[in-house]
């Protein structure tokens, strides 16, 4: 995978310091689409290496590290600004980052509820306010959120996780209608499963094989079809990525791979009355 479908672009994804994580497989194929790449994280560790790699494929000048603690409202938008500043725009937001903690309700902690729901809920909207004012004044960008399966958000154990990407997900739905017409888009991209990261590893069953997850890269080319050009009227959307199948035409593909934000399918709408 190399070309030209990002040229020009600049896109902001938290979360992408892993090595093996979702955020990265999204930076690595933003440049080598022609994309430059603003990757947040808070550990500056796994920054600094993934960023050196990106580094040597793309130059020093297209890959921008930013260490920043995202739940911080200034230093989300600070991040935001400085990758304006540096790389010469914004075009594409992706939300990736994501911490999980299982935990039955009656153990989790006031604490854990509080800095799960801060980086699953809080700080994707601290990022889509000024990502969002900046993309509304150049008539054009992709607001990208990475929540969870409907099954994870329901599963025991997962009342500060589940909870935290739903609203998430109720979030990246109300935005999407109210972005619709502007030029700009927001969806949302999950793997689709069980995918090897270290956010799961630490959680993972000893006897399952990382080799028979899904790796990280299934994201990537669901994730430069939204970002691109092409997608331009492609909106309010959650796409699959385990079900994306690039040997089916675009229209089939998308009819396999995404249904609407927040599954409004499951249920119906409130009762209102009649307005006069």
């Amino acid at each position: 995978m190399a070309g030209n479908r990002l040229g020009g672009k600049v896109a902001v994804i938290t979360g992408a310091g892993s090595p093996i994580g979702l955020g990265f497989a999204m930076a690595k194929a933003t440049v080598l689409e022609g994309g430059k790449v603003a990757m947040l994280d808070v550990n500056a560790a796994w920054l600094t290496e993934s960023a050196g790699r990106l580094a040597e494929i793309a130059g020093k000048d297209n890959v921008l590290p930013i260490t920043v603690d995202i739940t911080d409202p200034k230093a989300a938008a600070d991040a935001v600004a400085e990758t304006i500043g540096t790389l010469e725009g914004l075009d594409i937001l992706v939300n990736n980052a994501g911490l999980w903690e299982p935990a039955s309700f009656r153990e989790v902690t006031i604490e854990a509820w509080q800095k799960i729901r801060a980086v699953n809920m809080d700080a994707p909207f601290y990022l889509s306010k000024p990502a969002v004012e900046h993309m509304v004044a150049q008539n054009s960008g992709r607001i990208i959120n990475v929540t969870t399966s409907l099954g994870t958000m329901w599963t025991a154990s997962n009342t500060t996780y589940g909870s935290s990407k739903a609203g998430h997900e109720a979030m990246a739905s109300v935005l999407a209608q109210e972005l619709a017409g502007t030029g700009i888009t927001c969806n949302v991209l999950i793997p689709g499963g069980n995918t090897n990261t270290n956010m799961s590893a630490k959680y993972r069953d000893a006897s399952v094989s990382t080799a028979d997850l899904m790796q990280s890269d299934v994201m990537a080319a669901p994730y430069l079809w939204i970002a691109s050009e092409a997608a331009g009227d492609f909106n309010g959307r959650r796409v699959i990525a385990a079900h994306w199948d690039a040997a089916l035409p675009l229209e089939q593909r998308l009819l396999k791979a995404s249904a609407p934000i927040a599954w409004p399918q499951l249920g119906g709408f409130s009762i209102e009355p009649d307005k006069k």
